[in-house]
């Protein structure tokens, strides 16, 4: 996996989502209650503070978990909850490394199929059924991650010419697009609950 990603608007983070699969899992996981950019610059800012060029699930998941969640909340903190998004990338890391021998990019190398691989992906702590399929089709458009059946089995995200989601931005133009998007689906959630 060496691509060139567009996710967090900072070339230094961009690079290392593009060619670490730890990475980019570790930014979906915290892709929730904050901007995209900010979860997904929170790999690059992880490893800094770990002083290495990329993250390691062995190496997170031997952490000790307070030790872990307190170096996401130095400042500036890694996510507005550090603490249990910590806890959450360490139980990520410790999955991986019982599951996959820590290899995040074995989730999905040999998944014969999209429902495969998103039966896997939603086994993963922290990735819910909408996470996954958001991953699922961040693998298919952007990272070349295609099984048979990769779009049907992500949804809606894995429309071609859509602007759902992380899935789609590949640079500014299109990080507005997504954004409209999310604006006029909460704004239309509102709506309906009235």
């Amino acid at each position: 996996m060496d691509v060139a990603l567009h996710l967090t608007q900072q070339p230094e983070a961009d690079e290392l989502l593009g060619r670490s699969p730890l990475a980019a899992l570790v930014g979906m996981l915290l892709d929730q209650q904050v901007p995209m950019e900010w979860a997904f610059a929170g790999p690059y800012t992880i490893a800094q503070r770990m002083g290495a060029d990329d993250l390691d699930a062995n190496e997170i998941a031997s952490y000790d978990p307070e030790r872990f969640a307190a170096l996401l909340s130095e400042k500036p903190a890694v996510h507005r909850y550090p603490g249990s998004m910590g806890k959450r990338i360490h139980q990520l890391c410790q999955y991986l490394v019982e599951h996959y021998d820590g290899d995040a990019a074995a989730v999905w190398r040999d998944a014969a199929t999209g429902e495969e691989l998103l039966r896997r992906l939603k086994g993963l702590p922290g990735f819910g059924p909408q996470k996954a399929q958001i991953f699922l089709a961040l693998l298919g458009k952007q990272l070349g991650v295609r099984p048979k059946g990769w779009r049907e089995a992500a949804g809606s995200y894995g429309e071609a010419e859509s602007f759902r989601s992380v899935a789609d931005i590949t640079g500014p133009e299109s990080l507005a697009k997504v954004r409209a998007h999310k604006q006029e689906m909460k704004a239309a959630a509102k709506a309906s609950s009235k």
